[in-house]
């Protein structure tokens, strides 16, 4: 072996860089332990998943902006890597616990929890999915959310199926819902109502999914919050004068 042979150490950079898309994918794993719970009906478990892929959700494109990820890794995309995640996570797995966790009439479980996954997977395909000033345009697919609340505020079931029906509708419904992080009115409010509802919904979680009423009160109130800060960007549009 030649003695001044020595290999290329790696850079640093392209490390750092697929390291992030690692992260990213670590929400897939997140998915598939949120679905073994599922199985075993182990619901807390399984929103404590979610919530995690949540936070990776949450993180990851900041380190990827940072780090230059889509520069340095051309051959992977971000983007794409993005959706396959968030798909499982606020699609897949929380379709499975609305057919199976009995909240919803057992007649209709199947219909609705393949209504959730064939209208998630076109909200996911849509490319004008976001605004320029980062509103969701439809309902975003939310539906780790809103199976949460099925499961804390345990609505009569025809009203938790009616919720999903409308909800499913509303994602092709030019409407608008706010992005707490991205969007930029009353951003730095919108951050600490999103602060709140990760601490109400972790102690949700911990509490067996059956927390004392305050909580599930603050909860629906921030959940009223974003819906209607959502609604004022529409109604704020029309009351425009035109020019």
């Amino acid at each position: 072996m030649d003695p001044t042979y020595s290999p290329e150490k790696p850079d640093p950079r392209i490390v750092a860089a697929f390291a992030v898309h690692i992260f990213t994918a670590c929400g897939a794993a997140c998915a598939l332990l949120a679905l073994i719970a599922a199985v075993r009906g182990q619901w807390p478990q399984m929103f404590a998943w979610l919530g995690v892929a949540l936070i990776i959700d949450g993180l990851d494109g900041t380190f990827a902006r940072r780090l230059a990820v889509a520069q340095l890794l051309p051959r992977w995309s971000g983007d794409v890597l993005d959706l396959v995640v968030d798909y499982a996570t606020y699609v897949f797995v929380p379709a499975y616990a609305i057919v199976a966790g009995g909240l919803v009439p057992q007649s209709a479980a199947i219909a609705l929890g393949l209504i959730v996954t064939v209208t998630g997977a076109l909200y996911f395909a849509d490319r004008r999915m976001k605004t320029s000033d980062s509103y969701f345009r439809g309902f975003p697919a939310l539906w780790n959310v809103a199976a949460f609340y099925l499961f804390v505020l345990k609505p009569a079931p025809w009203i938790g199926a009616t919720a999903l029906v409308v909800l499913a509708a509303a994602t092709f419904v030019p409407i608008h819902f706010i992005h707490p992080v991205r969007t930029p009115r009353w951003r730095l409010f919108n951050l600490a109502m999103l602060a709140a509802w990760a601490a109400l919904a972790a102690f949700a979680v911990t509490q067996n999914l059956d927390p004392p009423r305050w909580a599930s009160a603050m909860l629906a109130a921030i959940a009223a919050y974003f819906l209607i800060v959502g609604l004022l960007r529409d109604s704020g549009r029309s009351l425009a004068p035109h020019r």
